[in-house]
């Protein structure tokens, strides 16, 4: 009798770990979208060309700025140096007529010393007149000539950018034809749609580097501060439909905090490709984010079977197998 209770205790806890050991098996996971699509090396190659061509673009913008400053600092100084030409020819033609006046001379020429004393006074001031006008003169030549050289400079600077973005738009091309990622007529593109508030940039143009420094609003994990802001934008214009973002992945961009998925459903990820409202929403919601591309700092848009990058537009680009994989049943957003 004894031996049979002690089994029948020993059988409680055998019984609820087995339980619980079920219920892990089958506890369901976090909601998320099927990894971007592509392999590792292909994902890197997009970075790198999407990345590359931004921040080429941002530095050609800048020099295109800057050029625009150095023309008007050029006008600028032709425009004195041109007004003080004529001040100039007359200190030289006064020092050429009268050389150097010394004390003797001033004396021997004086009737008095009142006079000695007025005409140094007036003598002095010319000088220090003729001296400023010597030194402005100067200054604009040496202006004009600083602006010159740094407009060739400039000139340079954009001729390599262009140089890059040609090379970057090559290399995204290249990585895409890899997989039959061929050029598509019209992609989704809506020219009604809402402008976003934009990201913060530095004094440059370009984008600061970020982290997963921010709390995730659709996970427990973390996102970086960009993508927040094309997260709440989005949200702010009607697209609320179920999104995940950070997710614990052995490579792309959710696990660093740079991506979400949009779900073309209003509750969860269908296994099945979007149809009908949803997929107008998805249509919409990738327009959106292509729209506001140089706003939201965007490096990639991945819907129905494409994928948007600066440098090359709508391009077919399809997984294998599911829904997810294909990306017809979310957007798949990453930001820089």
């Amino acid at each position: 009798m004894a031996a049979t209770l002690l089994r029948r205790c020993w059988s409680v806890p055998v019984v609820l770990l087995a339980a619980l050991a079920a219920l892990l098996m089958v506890a369901p996971t976090p909601a998320h979208a099927d990894p971007e699509g592509g392999t590792k090396t292909l994902r890197d190659a997009l970075e790198s060309a999407a990345k590359g061509h931004l921040e080429a673009t941002a530095k050609l913008n800048a020099s295109k700025k800057r050029q625009v400053q150095l023309r008007d600092t050029l006008k600028q100084a032709q425009a004195d140096a041109a007004r003080m030409q004529g001040q100039v020819q007359v200190t030289a033609g006064r020092a050429y007529r009268y050389g150097r006046v010394t004390t003797m001379t001033l004396l021997l020429n004086s009737s008095s010393p009142d006079a000695f004393l007025d005409r140094m006074a007036r003598l002095d001031a010319m000088a220090q007149l003729d001296g400023r006008a010597l030194a402005d003169y100067r200054r604009a030549v040496n202006t004009t000539k600083a602006a010159q050289q740094a407009i060739t400079r400039e000139i340079a600077e954009q001729e390599k950018q262009v140089e890059i973005l040609a090379r970057k738009k090559k290399e995204a091309e290249l990585a895409l034809a890899s997989v039959g990622g061929g050029r598509v007529a019209g992609g989704f593109i809506d020219v009604n749609s809402p402008l976003a508030k934009p990201a913060p940039r530095n004094s440059d143009g370009s984008w600061p580097k970020e982290s997963c420094t921010v709390d995730d609003p659709t996970t427990g994990g973390c996102i970086t501060p960009r993508l927040l802001n094309s997260y709440r934008q989005a949200r702010s214009v009607g697209f609320t439909h179920f999104t995940s973002c950070f997710s614990e992945r052995s490579s792309g961009e959710h696990p660093r905090g740079r991506a979400c998925d949009f779900s073309s459903n209003k509750s969860t990820f269908r296994t099945s490709a979007a149809t009908g409202s949803d997929k107008t929403y998805g249509d919409r919601l990738a327009a959106y984010f292509v729209k506001n591309a140089s706003r939201l700092g965007v490096m990639y848009v991945i819907w129905f079977r494409q994928i948007w990058l600066p440098n090359t537009g709508w391009r077919s680009y399809s997984g294998s197998g599911s829904a997810s994989a294909a990306h017809t049943n979310h957007v798949h957003l990453s930001v820089l």
